[in-house]
């Protein structure tokens, strides 16, 4: 619509130059430009300098891509607007295997959004020092779009290699799919290296699991020991060999598996634990990631 308004651009600040070519001058004109960007190192690369001049505000999904990119932005203001997470999925049932004898966790990632940032293996690892071959204990390994990069999920496997307990799927994923998965899961594990924001985090605490996460990046904002169960870890050097966060001058954080081990092991012999974490994890995200939450969040943003 050509007049007086606002557009909200949801591409990255080195695609806003093409993506205001493609809108065309004539319904940009008059317009309040608002670029809602995501990044997941503590430092944004150069190009993103080439979107800044473009937009008038910048929203962001946490504090960490907003200290990111206020390192670049000059006087344009910076806002965190969490991302909204589906409001039916608060309703959805846990039941958790564990009531029926079998203690399970649970990791989701896409490949498309980094094998090496999301760090899967160490999820294993943890689970495999926690409870090396236990039958009474299962971790299911959900990933999307494994065929985007084949090394990465064969690292995934050989890192599974002969536990009978660890389960790797890579069907077709769907809606139902995934709240099925959550309702199975008694914890989800996320020993991520970076998170702009942390989706999946965010998912399983309106699910009302207990979740196990890298205490660094995006999901700091609202994962605390009071609703979960954040890990420790080191500072490392971000290389990644699929290219998108090789950026070795900059750090990233390597979780320390032997403290997600003790905290498995802690979850699964303490049901009441779990219970506890989980319900605070649900109410805290509701009132953080709902639909309305982001609707007020929006039009106060936007003064309206």
């Amino acid at each position: 619509m050509e007049g007086a308004g606002t557009i909200i651009l949801h591409v990255n600040a080195p695609f806003v130059p093409l993506a205001l070519m493609y809108l065309g001058k004539r319904l940009v004109a008059n317009k309040r430009l608002v670029g809602y960007w995501a990044w997941e190192l503590p430092a944004v690369p150069p190009e993103w300098c080439f979107g800044l001049p473009f937009v008038h505000e910048v929203w962001v999904p946490s504090r960490f891509t907003a200290d990111a990119i206020a390192a670049v932005a000059g006087e344009v203001p910076i806002r965190v607007v969490p991302h909204p997470v589906a409001a039916r999925q608060i309703a959805k049932v846990r039941t958790g295997r564990s009531e029926q004898g079998r203690f399970t966790a649970l990791v989701v990632f896409n490949m498309a959004s980094g094998f090496t940032r999301k760090n899967p293996v160490a999820a294993i690892r943890a689970f495999r020092q926690a409870f090396d071959d236990d039958p009474s204990c299962r971790l299911i390994v959900r990933v999307v779009n494994a065929n985007l990069y084949p090394e990465g999920f064969r690292l995934l496997m050989a890192a599974a290699a002969s536990q009978s307990n660890i389960v790797i799927s890579h069907a077709e994923f769907t809606e139902t799919s995934v709240d099925d998965l959550y309702a199975s899961a008694d914890v989800v594990l996320s020993l991520h290296r970076s998170e702009g924001f942390g989706l999946v985090v965010a998912e399983a605490m309106l699910h009302g699991l207990p979740v196990l996460a890298t205490n660094w990046s995006g999901n700091v904002d609202f994962l605390t020991s009071v609703n979960g169960l954040p890990v420790s870890y080191a500072p490392v050097p971000a290389t990644d060999p699929q290219g998108t966060y090789d950026q070795p001058t900059q750090i990233w954080a390597e979780a320390d598996t032997a403290d997600a081990a003790l905290k498995l092991r802690s979850l699964r012999d303490d049901p009441n634990m779990r219970k506890a974490l989980g319900r605070q994890a649900q109410l805290e995200a509701a009132a953080l990631f709902g639909v309305e939450k982001f609707e007020q969040n929006v039009m106060k943003a936007l003064n309206l």
